[in-house]
């Protein structure tokens, strides 16, 4: 069921290199669905919310129209009515420490330091307006809102000033959902958002960027999705802002040496494997504790209520890699650089240290992905396809904007004046340095 990959033969590395093509592939903006979002993108561009229903028609719905777009107070408000209380407390303890952590690592602006006579300071602002992407798929992904809503609210952003993209279930066959899950409608009520479209795909994040009739312009867009939402966000950045990231399909990479308890381990992979799709590496020096890891991933795909998906993603989408050493396992985890990377070994902290990449890390294994997914703190917004070798999740940092600030409290001093005169003449730039000499004593 998880193919084993031994590194140490040719036939292993060569499954590795194709499973990691693969994974970069996600998020390749080559790819053949590059074009489908241009092409859905300039439609949306030139036609507003006839383009927008038109793609949600295809897709979702076959009886979707523009007023369905928005979704209404009274939707929003009855949907809370018909929260389970219990769920609602878990929800708002949910919210409580994404927010705590979020205002825990809020950055403050630096005293300003004084050189060549000026006062150089940095200030941090919030961004005006957000839109964030709520994946619809197959499953009720309400913990994505409180992911990227508390962060940017921590930064700043009013909560008038959010909105919320959130799709209809997939279609499947000929079965039509029409409406989105009423607790995400809840979710939005309980953090005080308003703006809530009942909409999906590169159309959403189109229309965002541009407005139509029924959704307000955002300055930025934030959040997962699949390969249309991702390449949507790289296509129109600079039109609208975006997260900077590429938050796709989610993965995970353990690393697992032989204190790892087999069933904790295949916990998390299964847990991974069960978002459809889902990707899952297990690395260890040791085929002792792959093979008990495996036998337990067997075991507990038994009870699993997504058996297909699971099974499709660690077949054909996931492998065990078997490497020679510590050293090697660190290189294939910084090479897969996974979303999540769970350290199952004897002494996690020791192992962060000589690991690069990762969205985020879970120290030892009596510590759940899922914690991170739901409730622990760090949003669960994260790199994917490898790209967390360059770039980072969501956090109060995406929604933050850094200014330097300049001030000469005392005039220029002359050696600043015939530096910065001299250097601007060298550019061919006259009028630079006639700007500076105008502020001589």
């Amino acid at each position: 069921m998880l193919p084993i990959l031994d590194l140490s033969t040719e036939a292993g590395r060569a499954g590795f290199d194709q499973r990691l093509a693969q994974l970069r592939l996600t998020a390749s903006a080559g790819s053949d669905a590059a074009a489908v979002v241009a092409e859905i993108i300039a439609n949306v561009r030139d036609q507003g919310d006839r383009a927008v229903v038109h793609y949600m028609r295809k897709w979702t719905d076959a009886d979707f129209t523009a007023d369905r777009i928005r979704v209404t107070p009274q939707e929003m408000s009855a949907a809370l009515g018909s929260v389970d209380k219990k769920l609602r407390r878990a929800i708002e303890r949910s919210i409580q420490h994404v927010r705590e952590y979020q205002q825990h690592v809020m950055p403050t602006a630096p005293k300003p330091i004084n050189i060549g006579g000026a006062a150089l300071g940095l200030r941090f602002t919030p961004v005006g307006s957000v839109a964030c992407a709520v994946p619809g798929g197959t499953a009720v992904l309400f913990s994505t809102l409180i992911m990227l809503a508390v962060p940017a609210m921590v930064a700043g952003v009013a909560a008038q000033n959010l909105s919320v993209l959130n799709p209809p279930p997939t279609r499947r066959g000929d079965e039509l959902v029409s409406n989105i899950f009423p607790i995400v409608m809840a979710t939005c009520k309980i953090l005080g958002i308003e703006k809530l479209y009942r909409i999906g795909g590169a159309q959403a994040v189109a229309a965002v960027a541009f407005g139509t009739e029924m959704v307000d312009q955002a300055e930025m867009v934030a959040g997962p999705g699949n390969i249309f939402v991702q390449l949507a966000k790289q296509q129109l950045a600079g039109q609208i802002g975006t997260d900077g990231g590429f938050y796709g399909p989610s993965e995970i990479v353990t690393i697992a040496d032989d204190s790892a308890d087999p069933q904790r381990v295949a916990a998390d992979l299964i847990a991974q494997a069960e978002h459809d799709p889902g990707k899952c590496f297990l690395v260890s020096w040791s085929r002792a504790v792959i093979d008990e890891i495996a036998a337990q991933v067997q075991v507990q795909l038994k009870k699993r209520k997504r058996r297909d998906a699971i099974e499709k993603a660690l077949t054909e989408a996931s492998a065990a890699v078997l490497v020679r050493n510590e050293d090697e396992a660190a290189a294939v985890a910084d090479t897969i650089a996974a979303e999540h990377v769970s350290l199952a070994v004897a002494d996690p902290r020791k192992w962060l240290d000589r690991l690069r990449n990762g969205g985020e890390f879970f120290l030892g294994d009596a510590t759940p992905v899922a914690a991170g997914d739901y409730y622990a703190g760090p949003s669960h917004c994260l790199p994917t396809g490898t790209t967390a070798r360059f770039t980072s999740g969501i956090s109060v940092y995406t929604f933050l904007k850094r200014s330097g600030t300049v001030r000469y409290p005392k005039g220029m001093p002359q050696e600043a004046i015939d530096d910065i005169a001299l250097l601007a003449e060298t550019e061919g730039l006259d009028a630079h340095a006639d700007s500076v000499r105008a502020r001589q004593e």
